[in-house]
């Protein structure tokens, strides 16, 4: 699902002018390098009864925030979501 915003996220509370990897436009161009990916510092904490009712728009900001694709129908995010988060315990 594109163009969703995702309240919270990295990107959303970055100043315009900067880019996600922490370097500026001016500094980022100098190097020939961009990135438009930042891995998050945490390991999403949900339960699989938190994946079982998470609405679909969240789904698609947690997949996203990781770089995962976020596609299929909501049941099929939560699965991915679940698989790619919980240790395999957790998911039983």
């Amino acid at each position: 699902m594109s163009g969703v915003s995702c309240p919270g996220s990295v990107r959303s509370a970055m100043p315009k002018d900067l880019r996600p990897n922490g370097y500026n436009q001016h500094q980022a161009s100098k190097r020939g390098t961009c990135s438009c990916f930042q891995m998050p510092l945490h390991y999403p904490r949900y339960k699989k009864s938190d994946y079982e009712t998470m609405p679909e728009w969240r789904l698609d900001c947690l997949l996203k925030e990781y770089g995962l694709p976020a596609i299929g129908d909501a049941n099929q995010k939560r699965k991915f979501a679940m698989g790619a988060f919980l240790w395999p315990s957790e998911n039983e």
